[in-house]
């Protein structure tokens, strides 16, 4: 059997942080450009107190970073924040690419 691992909180974990749907949404819609909330709100029709709470949580565990411009707060994504995720899902990339190999290979053999 295998043994129960607890979570780190959703305020340290990227991988909890990103388990939520909006939350991969919010990081998508940043990934093009710097954005104030309200633009988030509208593009994404969220609440505005929801896409708040959410910002907060991609900021603390480093995927996002914010900026005050005048009485707007810009947001946008931290890259250095992303590196783990790309890590882990680049050891995926390198597996399917490996069987994708195998595959290609075996067909030119046959």
């Amino acid at each position: 059997m295998i043994g129960f691992m607890a979570r780190a909180a959703t305020s340290s974990d990227v991988f909890n942080a990103i388990a939520e749907p909006q939350r991969r949404a919010i990081l998508q819609f940043l990934a093009g450009d710097e954005r104030p909330v309200g633009d988030i709100v509208d593009a994404l029709e969220l609440a505005q107190p929801s896409v708040s709470k959410h910002l907060r949580v991609l900021r603390d565990v480093g995927l996002v970073q914010a900026r005050r411009e005048g009485k707007r707060v810009m947001y946008r994504t931290n890259a250095t924040g992303l590196i783990p995720l790309h890590e882990w899902a680049g050891t995926f990339e390198r597996y399917w690419r490996a069987q994708l190999t195998q595959i290609k290979e075996r067909a030119e053999r046959e």
